[in-house]
């Protein structure tokens, strides 16, 4: 536990490498609750976000062209498409609430992936290696369509009001579980 412990403390004391800089607002009482934990601290996490991100086999730096961590307008979608310059195939990606906690033990990781289960916290799983024990936790909210291609929309603007409806929904259902978790967590 003392190693565990220290590593803890090395790793919550880094600067965050995100590209944002720091935790979304939405998956932030979640984290501290966690960190506050002996057994448990978050090595990642995003509360789920829209994304317009250029189509890549490989993932490099410089592929979102919109990213957002809140819900947005049709407007503002449609806004974002028409900055669009280049002529590759373009997704536009609503992604689930994902969070990796590194655990003491393989007991507090089940403990803390049966509450992740409950709060609707489907894909989710235990890594071990080397005796070091990371939970993995994701939600299942996920869109993922091409959407503009060789210097147009794919789409017309009732299937955008109507994509933005549904990513909208289920960013709101991926913060309903954030919250549920973090009950479950206690004090």
């Amino acid at each position: 536990m003392k190693q565990f412990l220290e590593i803890k403390k090395d790793v919550l004391g880094r600067k965050d490498k995100s590209d944002i800089g720091c935790w979304d607002n939405h998956i932030l009482p979640l984290c501290e609750k966690i960190n506050k934990t002996k057994e448990y601290f978050t090595t990642s996490s995003c509360a789920g976000r829209i994304v317009l991100i250029i189509s890549e086999e490989k993932k490099k730096s410089g592929l979102f062209l919109f990213r957002t961590h809140e819900k947005i307008k049709p407007s503002e979608l449609k806004q974002e498409l028409g900055k669009i310059k280049i002529k590759k195939l373009v997704y536009f990606k609503q992604e689930p609430c994902i969070l990796h906690v590194a655990c003491s033990s393989l007991e507090s990781a089940q403990a803390l992936l049966d509450k992740a289960k409950l709060a609707g916290w489907k894909n989710s799983g235990i890594m071990a290696s080397s005796g070091k024990f990371i939970l993995e936790m994701r939600s299942t909210e996920k869109i993922e369509l091409p959407i503009y291609n060789k210097g147009k929309i794919l789409v017309d603007d009732d299937y955008l009001k109507t994509l933005v409806l549904e990513a909208n929904s289920r960013l709101e259902r991926t913060w309903e579980k954030i919250q549920k978790l973090e009950k479950l967590i206690g004090n």
